[in-house]
């Protein structure tokens, strides 16, 4: 693995076509010995797909073990299992036509188990009357909400839940889930405090499923910011996925763990509109544009520019007077987020020693891959 300040360097970058991805596997691959370092036992780990979204970055990942994932789509619950995954959990709640994809998922990859989550009695209902028609069982997580406010349901209401979908034929309600990623603060003890405020709430559901004499309920929780919190805790699944690629904004956030930038973005100087701008062609279509134009990507070998305006192909930045580049210079750009930046991409150009090795394909960018 290329080390030092130049890591990133291609040897043969004209061979590059810009803008482009690229992923540099053996870092890939020390990020993946860094989570597992992380905990004390790697059936703890629930891994990610959204960040990667690529059958290459899922061997690697049952190569060195992890045997549980997670995921956000269909596609990606296809890809993982064609990769060989043995466990993976559909983090959403299928609802109208996903219902029949995700039937026709577990029905066309039996060697994997799938299990999905649920937050109303009516979908559990939906999922019962079908899985009881099939004769088999689906494994379901209650989907909590425990502060982002976009799915799930309070855990004081959960109790509840948990007991009527229990009582449903053809599901098999083992655990829950408990997502935090609206906790984001750079001060690790300050991260730490609300990230425990956010899942105490979570222990006294599960203490209240044990009482009603159910079994102790499988726990997934958390993302990348409240890893290390998490990891901690002997009883829980930890879900991050930004790890296998990492990020501008995790590097900047989550200062305390050790991954390392492990794909960028690959652009050129195409116009030099004045004296002291340059054009370069990465734009909203190439690098995620969620944020604000100064927080979208970072240049590893040049700091200093300074983004002015961004639109489809376009990313206008200001380089100062008496700057020194010209048409055709290549910058080498950290993604402050990398999971929607990866989804642009149908492939990722694989850099080894410096220098082209082959390519990833980002297969679950798509909506469907077969189903």
């Amino acid at each position: 693995m290329t080390t030092g300040n130049n890591w990133y360097q291609i040897s043969n970058i004209e061979e590059i076509d810009s803008p482009a991805l690229v992923v540099y596997p053996q870092r890939v691959e020390e990020n993946i010995r860094q989570l597992i370092g992380m905990t004390d036992d790697i059936q703890r780990l629930r891994t990610h797909a959204k960040t990667h979204k690529s059958k290459e970055a899922a061997l690697l990942q049952l190569k060195h073990g992890i045997r549980k994932f997670k995921c956000a789509t269909i596609a990606e619950a296809e890809l993982l299992a064609q990769a060989g995954a043995p466990d993976v959990l559909l983090a959403y709640q299928p609802v109208g036509p996903k219902q029949e994809r995700f039937f026709t998922l577990i029905s066309k990859y039996p060697d994997t188990i799938f299990s999905c989550l649920i937050d109303n009695i009516e979908v559990a209902k939906e999922l019962s009357g079908h899985f009881l028609l099939s004769g088999r069982q689906l494994p379901v997580y209650i989907d909590l909400n425990i502060g982002q406010n976009r799915t799930g349901i309070q855990p004081a209401q959960a109790l509840a839940l948990y007991e009527a979908a229990a009582a449903l034929p053809g599901i098999s309600i083992i655990g829950l889930h408990a997502y935090d990623g609206h906790i984001h603060h750079k001060d690790l003890a300050q991260r730490t405090q609300l990230v425990n405020e956010g899942y105490a709430p979570v222990e006294e559901l599960a203490a209240a499923i044990v009482a009603k004499g159910f079994p102790k309920p499988i726990i997934v929780a958390g993302g990348t910011p409240g890893f290390p919190v998490h990891v901690q805790r002997k009883e829980v699944e930890c879900s991050p996925g930004t790890f296998v690629f990492w990020d501008k904004g995790y590097s900047d956030e989550c200062p305390e763990q050790p991954f390392i930038p492990a794909a960028l973005v690959i652009t050129r100087v195409i116009s030099l509109p004045d004296s002291t701008k340059l054009c370069l062609d990465l734009g909203h279509k190439s690098v995620a544009a969620e944020n604000e134009l100064a927080k979208r990507v970072f240049f590893l070998n040049a700091p200093e520019l300074k983004p002015l305006g961004q639109s489809e192909e376009h990313l206008v930045v200001e380089a100062g007077p008496g700057h020194q580049y010209k048409v055709g210079d290549v910058f080498y750009g950290i993604p402050q987020h990398v999971c929607p930046t990866v989804a642009l991409y149908d492939n990722a150009i694989t850099i080894e020693d410096g220098t082209i090795s082959g390519k990833w394909r980002i297969a679950a960018r798509d909506r469907s891959i077969t189903i």
